[in-house]
């Protein structure tokens, strides 16, 4: 007599077919690039303000530009510092070994940090709730 209480596994071909793989709904980030003249350590001066077209009808052009605005102004206040420690540790790379130019690289990665938390700030509060995502990019060394 068979097993009543037995529970077998149903072997389908189409059961592959239903199994749906982890399918991440994030939408690709609008990636901004650098439009200055100016590049220390893969830093740009400045974003350009242009709205970009993957965001017309998702982001008002105004809130974009803020946005890039608030990302130059952190620029314009820590790129003079960096660049005075670039020619101090350029001046001084021989006698110290290179160990002078630590500070330029340590006060680009606290700009850069700076700018990821900003960029994530402005993400969380604004342009993931209209379905975007901005981030800025490393510019071309």
């Amino acid at each position: 007599m068979a097993d009543f209480d037995a529970i077998y596994e149903d072997q389908d071909e189409n059961s592959s077919i239903l199994e749906a793989p982890n399918i991440s709904m994030t939408p690709d980030p609008v990636v901004i690039r650098g439009a200055g003249n100016i590049t220390v350590f893969g830093l740009s001066n400045r974003f350009d303000t242009d709205f970009p077209n993957l965001l017309h009808s998702r982001v008002a052009p105004e809130e974009f530009k803020a946005t890039v605005t608030r990302v130059n102004v952190t620029l314009r206040k820590t790129l003079p510092v960096t660049v005075r420690w670039l020619l101090c540790g350029c001046l001084c790379c021989c006698c110290t070994l290179g160990c002078s130019m630590w500070p330029v690289v340590c006060l680009s990665k606290r700009t850069r940090h700076q700018l990821e938390k900003q960029l994530d700030w402005e993400n969380c509060h604004l342009y993931s709730k209209l379905g975007a995502q901005v981030e800025a990019g490393q510019a071309a060394l």
